[in-house]
């Protein structure tokens, strides 16, 4: 399938709707049925605006977190329409990916 891989750019600090907003994404994810997404926790980066974020033993709320998910373009455009709706501001990157299942579905 062709599609796109989406990576979304936040921090463990953020929050929408009372929840983290990374948790939020993932489970919005699920409520629009699609396919899957992975939660990934960053140990430090920057952003535009160079501040320096990083995981701390004593101080995780700005550790930088990043979600992916791989996504029909029609799937990519709701999610996006459905983000700038909620008024969350995001970085993100959207590259042209194919995708796939090799093998029998694994059931978890």
């Amino acid at each position: 399938m062709n599609g796109y891989q989406l990576t979304l750019y936040t921090q463990q600090n953020r929050r929408h709707e009372g929840k983290m907003l990374a948790d939020w994404i993932v489970a919005l994810a699920m409520d629009m049925g699609l396919r899957g997404a992975t939660l990934v926790s960053g140990i430090e980066g920057f952003g535009h605006t160079k501040h320096f974020h990083s995981h701390h033993f004593f101080e995780m709320a700005d550790q930088p977190m990043l979600i992916l998910m791989a996504l029909s373009e029609a799937e990519c455009d709701a999610l996006l329409k459905r983000l700038e709706e909620e008024g969350v501001t995001l970085f993100y990157v959207k590259v042209p990916a194919e995708f796939g299942l090799l093998g029998a579905p694994v059931d978890a």
